[in-house]
């Protein structure tokens, strides 16, 4: 088929945001489709220049930054970055030309806000929701113009795969969510060998997103729950190093903070940060926690496929995945401090498991076919 991408890229400007669109797109070719990246921006384009730390609505910068993302992967003239009156890379004669063929048209985390009249042109058009709980809470509590967005979408699809479980307060309405995965391309997140690493590691946002209001309940960020743990290195001998977006006042608790800017800049960077961990150790968001949607990182899908166990809070993940061996959950301080323990009292029993997850759950070879049946049935 004749794939066409619509993400994020440029307005994220750093790595992890630039992989989560790269399982995709090397996932879609590597079954034998034809593939294409599209970043529309709307009226502007408005991004945070991470090189000069100021706004800006120049078209060069996030244009060259998706280039430079994509082309080192052989998506050479196969993207292009346009707002109401510019776009950079392919012509959009060309672009409106390969929407005119295409099979499907898949939006990932970003509705195309400004929909054009080449958007109506794939046979099918799908938007996958990776902020489970919050894209639904905010729908229900009344952001029209983020369900009109979604209206223009044939199947919607979540990460959330316990939306609709009895104990998840994830509101569905009169919304059909379809389940799916964060995909991994294995080939490109290959095991590492004799891991020189002695910390645990995470990469976060502290508070990038606000947080979401519904029937007298606030659903929040990373902040809070990080917060009850701050203490951690202090309570153990275990090494922690964060790549963070966020207040730098963590180091005083013992965290070994990095600039996330500069750890995760660019795919290669993203990659190096996490294949020189021993494992993740990762806060979910407040809400996330508090919904219990099930949600799973498409950060930890790359530790997994790297041969790297998880510490993670859990969201519901033990309904749909195994949990105890390669990704061990907690939700107090005897599941962190256990866990921790766990993992450094077996680790390569972990680190096998860690691979064998990611090959038999997140695949993009299981994943993506099963998404694109779904999506064109």
């Amino acid at each position: 088929m004749t794939i066409i991408l619509a993400g994020g890229i440029g307005r994220s400007g750093l790595g992890g945001q630039a992989w989560a669109y790269l399982q995709y797109l090397l996932g879609f070719r590597a079954l034998g489709h034809d593939v294409f990246y599209l970043e529309d921006c709307g009226e502007t384009s408005s991004v945070w220049n991470w090189d000069t730390n100021e706004w800006t609505q120049e078209l060069a910068f996030p244009a060259a930054y998706v280039r430079d993302c994509l082309e080192p992967f052989g998506f050479i003239d196969r993207w292009t970055y346009r707002t109401n009156t510019e776009a950079a890379g392919m012509p959009l004669d060309k672009l409106k030309a390969i929407c005119a063929q295409s099979d499907l048209l898949v939006m990932r985390a970003i509705p195309l806000w400004d929909w054009r009249p080449e958007y109506d042109l794939p046979k099918r058009r799908i938007f996958i929701d990776v902020d489970p709980g919050f894209t639904q809470t905010n729908i229900a509590a009344g952001d029209h113009g983020y369900a009109a967005a979604l209206r223009h979408a044939d199947r919607l699809f979540t990460l959330g795969q316990r939306i609709g479980a009895a104990d998840c307060a994830v509101p569905t309405e009169n919304w059909s969510w379809l389940k799916t995965s964060p995909p991994v391309m294995l080939s490109e997140w290959p095991w590492v060998k004799d891991p020189p690493a002695s910390h645990f590691s995470a990469i976060m946002r502290w508070d990038g997103f606000q947080d979401s209001e519904y029937e007298g309940k606030t659903y929040g960020q990373k902040d809070r729950e990080l917060a009850r743990f701050i203490d951690l290195p202090r309570r153990t001998s275990q090494k922690f190093r964060i790549a963070l977006n966020g207040p730098e006042t963590l180091a005083e608790y013992g965290w070994e903070i990095v600039p996330g800017e500069i750890a995760t800049r660019t795919p290669q960077a993203y990659r190096q940060f996490i294949q020189q961990s021993r494992a993740e150790f990762g806060v979910a968001k407040h809400g996330y926690v508090q919904m219990r949607p099930g949600w799973f990182s498409d950060r930890s899908v790359c530790y997994l496929a790297s041969g790297l166990p998880l510490l993670i809070q859990d969201t519901g993940l033990s309904g749909w995945l195994p949990t105890g061996e390669g990704i061990l959950t907690f939700d107090d301080w005897p599941g962190i401090l256990g866990g921790i323990e766990a993992i450094n009292r077996d680790y390569e029993r972990h680190r096998r498991a860690a691979r064998r997850l990611a090959e038999e759950y997140f695949a993009t070879q299981k994943v993506l076919p099963a998404l694109l049946e779904a999506a064109m049935s």
